[in-house]
């Protein structure tokens, strides 16, 4: 019962999100940084 009270509870988080940036379109969102991984020459043995 706890797993579908999280997955319920993530659904209202989602779909109070929605409806702030449909209401507020003006605001800026800002892009989710995306990481990149990266080769460090140092590293290897």
């Amino acid at each position: 019962m706890d797993y579908l009270e999280k997955i319920l509870e993530k659904l209202k988080e989602w779909a109070q999100k929605l409806i702030n940036d449909l209401l507020e379109p003006e605001r800026e969102v800002e892009p989710e940084l995306i990481p990149i991984p990266v080769r460090n020459p140092h590293d290897r043995r």
